[in-house]
C-alpha cells in the first residue's frame, strides 16, 4: 500500500469521480484506475460501485476509507507540531468542547495553559460531542471535552469530569411562569429548540417525551449552538434546553428564566477524550493535566 493511494482514497470521496480525483492528484484517469485496481487487490476486495459517473463506497470501502481519514489526521497533526518546532514558537493546539465545560473548567484551563505558555496558538470549537468526535477523528482537533458517543469507545480515550443536569429556559413573560409545577404536556405547544439528533442532550430529552407517550414537538428548531438557542427563547415564548451550569450563568443576569422542571434522568458525565492511536503534543498534554485538577487544585496559587 503506498501513501499515492491513500491520497487517491480521500479524494474519491470528496469529488465522488475517478476522473475529478484523478485531476485533482494531477493524475490521468488510466493511472488512477490502476492505482485503485491495484489498491484493491492488494486488498482484496473493491471498494467501490460505480453508481453512473460516480464511486459509491461499499461497506469494505467505507471501513478503509475510516482508517485513511485517520491516517491523514495522524499526519496533518504531525506536521502542525513540527511546523511549530521549526518556527521557535510554543506550537499550537486544537482544542473542541461542548458548551456545559465552557463557563468553569474549560475557561480555567485554557487561562492557565496560556499563563505557562504564552505563544501558544489556541482554537477552541464548540459544538455538540458528535460533530466534535468526527473532527477528532480526522485530526481537526487534538482533545475534545464532551460525552461519548456510542461508537467511541472503540478508538478514543475517555477520562470524566463530571455529570450534568440540563435546565428547561424561557423568556420574559412565558406562559409557564405562571405555574407552580409546568409538566411536558404544558410546554409542548409552545414552540421548541432542541439540539439536533445524535447528540447525548437530544437522545435524554427524546427519551423523557417518550416516557410520558408524548410526540416530539412539532415546528421545532434544531440547533447545536447553545447561544442560539438562548437568543430564540429570549425573543419568543419558545422552550429551549441547556446545560445547567449555562442557565444558571445567563439567568443571574436576568436574561432568562428556568422553569421548576427538571428530568429524572442527567446527561452521562462529560470528559476529555483523545484518539488512542494519536499520540498527544506537550501543549495538549498539559492541557489535559490542567482541565482534570482537583477543585483544591485548582485553588493554589500557580507555582513562583
Amino acid at each position: 500500500m503506498r501513501m499515492r493511494q491513500v491520497a487517491l482514497m480521500l479524494a474519491i470521496d470528496e469529488r465522488e469521480t475517478l476522473r475529478a480525483a484523478a485531476a485533482h492528484l494531477g493524475l490521468t484517469q488510466p493511472a488512477a484506475t490502476k492505482m485503485l485496481h491495484e489498491l484493491e487487490s492488494a486488498l482484496g476486495q473493491p471498494l467501490f460501485e460505480r453508481v453512473g459517473r460516480r464511486l459509491q463506497r461499499n461497506a469494505a470501502g467505507e471501513r478503509v476509507l475510516a482508517y485513511f481519514r485517520s491516517l491523514r489526521g495522524n499526519i496533518e497533526a504531525l506536521n502542525r507540531e513540527l511546523g511549530g518546532l521549526q518556527q521557535g514558537s510554543a506550537g499550537r493546539l486544537a482544542v473542541g468542547s461542548i458548551m456545559a465545560a465552557s463557563p468553569g473548567r474549560l475557561t480555567q484551563a485554557l487561562l492557565d495553559l496560556k499563563r505557562e505558555l504564552p505563544l501558544l496558538e489556541i482554537e477552541v470549537a464548540v459544538d455538540t460531542s458528535d460533530r466534535l468526535l468526527a473532527q477528532l477523528r480526522e485530526g481537526v482537533l487534538e482533545v475534545v471535552v464532551g460525552r461519548m458517543t456510542t461508537d467511541a469507545g472503540a478508538d478514543c480515550r475517555f477520562q470524566a469530569i463530571e455529570d450534568e443536569q440540563l435546565a428547561f429556559i424561557v423568556g420574559d413573560g412565558h406562559p409557564a411562569l405562571g405555574l407552580p409545577q409546568p409538566r411536558l404536556p404544558d410546554l409542548i405547544d409552545h414552540g421548541w429548540v432542541m439540539q439536533p439528533p445524535g447528540s447525548p442532550m437530544r437522545a435524554l430529552i427524546e427519551h423523557a417525551f417518550r416516557e410520558q407517550g408524548l410526540p416530539l414537538p412539532r415546528g421545532r428548531i434544531e440547533t447545536g449552538s447553545i447561544l442560539t438557542t438562548i437568543n430564540l427563547v429570549r425573543n419568543s415564548a419558545m422552550v429551549g434546553v441547556i446545560p445547567h451550569t449555562v442557565a444558571e450563568l445567563h439567568a443571574a443576569h436576568g436574561m432568562l428564566h428556568i422553569l421548576p422542571y427538571r428530568l429524572q434522568r442527567r446527561l452521562e458525565a462529560y470528559g476529555s477524550l483523545v484518539r488512542k492511536d494519536r499520540p498527544v503534543s506537550r501543549p495538549a498534554q498539559r492541557f489535559l493535566e490542567l482541565l482534570h485538577r482537583t477543585d483544591t487544585q485548582a485553588g493554589a496559587s500557580p507555582p513562583g
